[in-house]
């Protein structure tokens, strides 16, 4: 298994000023942690089915607002220690790809909005037959500010109809490479 590269996340969360990041032990208690898991099923073996969960492999199926502009590799390509950024509203986010493991079925993304949140989504598969794989996805959203507290309960809110809204994007998508 690859290492997960978590000190590469940290240094990048870490560059946000640690000044304007200070919190008071009371504040610092007060901001948002959650989390949120769902399962959804892709109708393809493993091997087709775990490339759609990458950076790259998204696009066919995450819809517009799925855009991510890649600092590193370039040219784009999904892979471990990817970095690229994505705008969620009016605001843009930083993603590191901290685990892209094909051989132990997992993957991990990190992104981090200044000064708002933080954010980790850990994607995990288990196929369930030779042609259907289950897909375990967890979101877990930590605050930065008590500003970011908001946000946090916003983005929680679209994750818990994420299922839903995952499922029906990428059978759709499969339903276009139907001959």
């Amino acid at each position: 298994m690859k290492p997960a590269l978590t000190a590469a996340a940290i240094a990048a969360a870490t560059a946000i000023s640690s000044s304007a990041l200070a919190q008071s032990p009371t504040a610092a208690s007060q901001l948002l942690r959650t989390r949120t898991a769902f399962d959804i099923v892709v109708h393809l073996p493993y091997v087709e089915a775990a490339p759609l969960f990458g950076p790259e492999g998204e696009r066919p199926w995450a819809g517009r607002h799925w855009d991510p502009q890649f600092i590193y590799p370039v040219p784009a390509h999904d892979e471990q220690g990817a970095v690229f950024t994505v705008h969620h509203g009016p605001v843009t986010a930083v993603w590191v790809n901290t685990l892209f493991d094909l051989e132990e079925r997992h993957f991990q993304y990190v992104y981090f909005i200044p000064y708002i949140m933080v954010t980790t989504i850990d994607v995990r598969f288990t196929p369930a037959n030779s042609t259907t794989t289950q897909v375990h996805v967890v979101y877990t959203r930590t605050s930065l500010t008590s500003e970011g507290n908001d946000h946090v309960a916003s983005f929680t809110a679209t994750d818990k109809s994420a299922a839903h809204d995952w499922q029906q994007s990428i059978d759709a998508y499969l339903a276009t490479l139907k001959p």
